[in-house]
């Protein structure tokens, strides 16, 4: 299971090591976000890495609304309960709530499809910076604090018209971006295609947190950073 490198089985559910989500960031979304570093202050799982657990043990079901509640530190034990109304929620020993999933119609468990869609869904979120936010930044004239940048994923929620996917794939067609202060909510609307044929629809929210005025040279440095560290890690990580 091309997950097993990437969580802990323990007890009756699972952890994930600080190095393990930095890798599973890395190698399978792309995502050089900070915040997945092992060695970051303010380290978080990625909200990508719940998502794939959740489809590889609970199954791809045609409707599914993902709504991430907390932020999920090293090597905490957490499992997973599904309720009688079939929602399920990811929690630690505590009842501390960090994941709850909506969802509804027929489930596919066929672990070929689950994991097509898992590898195309994060490849797609993986992309969000710098490729879509930057842009949609700066065509609001704001930016995240170069110092301490915050992206914090909220919530995501998909339809599918059939579950039988064979070679699945994302793709952007609407972003926006809502500014509240010093908050924007970023919304990414895309479409599920399998084989070139449209299949389904989704969307994503990100929170972006301490927003500032734009500074292009501020935001080509992060670029720049992200492109070092995308190449470092390539580079030294080579298949």
């Amino acid at each position: 299971m091309f997950l097993d490198p990437y969580h802990t089985p323990a007890d009756v559910g699972f952890r994930i090591s600080a190095q393990q989500a930095s890798d599973f960031a890395k190698r399978v979304a792309g995502d050089f976000n900070p915040i997945h570093d092992a060695g970051a202050r303010r380290f978080c799982v990625p909200g990508d890495l719940l998502f794939a657990l959740v489809l590889s043990r609970f199954g791809l079901s045609r409707h599914m609304d993902f709504r991430f509640r907390s932020m999920v530190g090293d090597g905490i034990l957490l499992h997973v309960e599904e309720k009688e109304s079939g929602q399920l929620v990811v929690r630690d020993e505590e009842g501390k709530q960090y994941l709850e999933v909506g969802r509804e119609g027929d489930t596919s468990l066929d672990a070929a499809v689950i994991e097509a869609f898992t590898r195309c869904y994060v490849s797609f979120s993986g992309k969000n910076f710098p490729h879509v936010l930057k842009p949609l930044l700066e065509s609001r004239g704001v930016m995240f604090n170069p110092k301490r940048p915050l992206v914090i994923y909220d919530s995501m929620g998909f339809s599918l018209d059939r579950l039988d996917l064979v070679a699945p794939c994302l793709e952007l067609v609407d972003s926006s971006l809502e500014v509240i202060g010093k908050r924007g909510d970023v919304r990414l609307e895309f479409r599920i295609t399998d084989r070139g044929r449209p299949v389904g629809s989704g969307s994503k929210k990100l929170v972006v947190s301490g927003l500032s005025d734009y500074d292009p040279a501020a935001m080509d440095d992060i670029v720049a950073e992200f492109y070092r560290l995308k190449s470092a890690y390539e580079g030294t990580h080579q298949a």
